[in-house]
Parts: C-alpha cells; structure tokens; sequence
C-alpha cells in the first residue's frame, strides 16, 4: 500500500509511505494498484521506498482502537442518561466514536 500525490507544478506524481492523516489530493492505493501506477505523459513518476514495517499499523493505533471499544462497552455513570439513538444524520449502525474511530453495532443486533 503507499500514497500517491501530485505536483502539478512540477508534472510530478509521488507514490511513498502511506500517509499518516488524511489530506486534499492524495489518494491511498493497494499494493496492486501501486505497483502498475503510470502517469500522464511528460509526467515524472517519483516511487519512495516503502518499508514494510511501516505497513501493519502501529501499537498506539490498536491501543486507540482498544480504548475506544472499552468506551463504548462501559454502562453510563448513575443519573447520566444516555441519548436515545443516534444523533441525526449518523450512522445507525454507529454506537460511539472516539476521534476518527467509530464502533460500530453488529447487523444482527
């Protein structure tokens, strides 16, 4: 997997490191896909060395992830009510969210 991101003013495309946050014009692809990546004409194709390590994610991404679902599992504090349902125009499927990452209720619940 690797990010691709051009620079038009340079009639360059750069395929790295997936990319750490999200960001206008840049586009994260497969494995597949980033090995047959080919530019427009004229266009410079610029490939940075992926390391492997890097891929898999990192300890502090499953502890947030972690965290988040014992969040979501804990019961709400005495005289705490908890809404009912979703907020509008959420996901229903959606329990809670903790920053970017969502828990999410099984279908057949």
């Amino acid at each position: 997997m690797a990010t691709l991101t051009y620079v038009y003013a340079d009639s360059t495309a750069v395929l790295g490191p997936l990319a750490t946050y999200a960001e206008p014009h840049c586009y994260d692809l497969c494995a597949q896909h980033s090995e047959r990546l080919t530019a427009p004409r004229g266009w410079e194709v610029v490939r940075l060395a992926v390391d492997p390590g890097l891929v898999r994610p990192g300890t502090d991404d499953l502890e947030a992830l972690a965290d988040a679902v014992r969040e979501a599992a804990r019961t709400p504090a005495r005289g705490t009510a908890r809404p009912e349902g979703p907020p509008e125009g959420a996901d229903p499927m959606e329990v809670a969210r903790r920053g970017h990452l969502r828990v999410l209720r099984s279908p057949e619940q």
